[in-house]
């Protein structure tokens, strides 16, 4: 079988111990195939209850500590991990399945759905048909927002973005949505200018992989309304898909100025 990026996954028999590299797919794992989880990242904070060996970063695994999972399956994303990595466990005689960075939120689900009935076999889960059933009709668009998700330097959601589009389904526009780059490095003056020239009217800002909150991010926007959202809900594809909906909605409904 082949995985998101068109590379055969050659599994010795039935999945029974994987080891995941990406929050997100730890989340969708645990939820869905209990017990099959020998290893994750620290990052890997969903489920609080998963009590499995770790193995560092997303970005530096440590390796050996993978090894010593003896997993017969490791889960990596192609924007979370680096390809040298993906090639050393391959190279070890490791199946590596590799998920795309999707664009959307349909792709995203269509990534897991290949994922649960073709490396592990097993049915849809009933977390996935809930999540696509509650994504599946945008609304109209209602407000343009910059979204930044990393300060020091400022780096913001632009073309082609899960999160990008999960804003997009709930009427929101992102400024930088045409932008070249997938996660542009604009210049605080630049994005100032943005609300300035009446080109956004909110700032989005989530709470992963930087820790925006009311007394850093806003500050640096004088004026401009902002709300805070949950990076997991905005970023995440996974159970928290099913949910993640109404959760954002309040969240972008309560804006504030600094």
């Amino acid at each position: 079988m082949r995985d998101d990026l068109g590379d055969d996954v050659a599994l010795p028999g039935p999945v029974s111990r994987v080891v995941s590299l990406v929050p997100s797919l730890t989340e969708a794992v645990a939820e869905t195939v209990p017990g099959v989880l020998v290893g994750a990242t620290d990052y890997c904070t969903h489920p609080a209850s998963l009590d499995v060996a770790r193995v560092g970063g997303s970005k530096y695994p440590k390796l050996d500590a993978v090894f010593d999972c003896a997993p017969d399956l490791v889960l990596a994303n192609v924007e979370e991990n680096r390809p040298e990595d993906v090639a050393r466990l391959r190279e070890a005689g490791i199946a590596v399945w590799v998920t795309a960075a999707p664009a959307t939120v349909p792709m995203a689900l269509e990534s897991l759905r290949a994922v649960f009935t073709r490396a592990f076999d097993v049915a849809v889960p009933e977390w996935l048909t809930e999540a696509e059933r509650a994504w599946r009709d945008p609304v109209a668009v209602r407000v343009t927002a910059v979204v930044p998700v990393w300060r020091k330097p400022w780096v913001v959601l632009g073309r082609d973005t899960f999160g990008g589009d999960v804003l997009r389904r709930l009427g929101v526009h992102n400024v930088f949505a045409e932008h070249a780059d997938r996660y542009p490095r604009p210049k605080i003056e630049e994005l100032r200018a943005r609300f300035a020239d009446g080109q956004a009217d909110l700032l989005v800002l989530p709470d992963e992989p930087y820790v925006f909150t009311d007394d850093d991010g806003p500050d640096h926007f004088p004026g401009v309304p902002y709300a805070l959202v949950s990076g997991r809900r905005l970023t995440w594809y996974g159970p928290s898909l099913a949910s993640a909906r109404d959760e954002l909605t309040a969240a972008l409904a309560d804006v504030r100025t600094p």
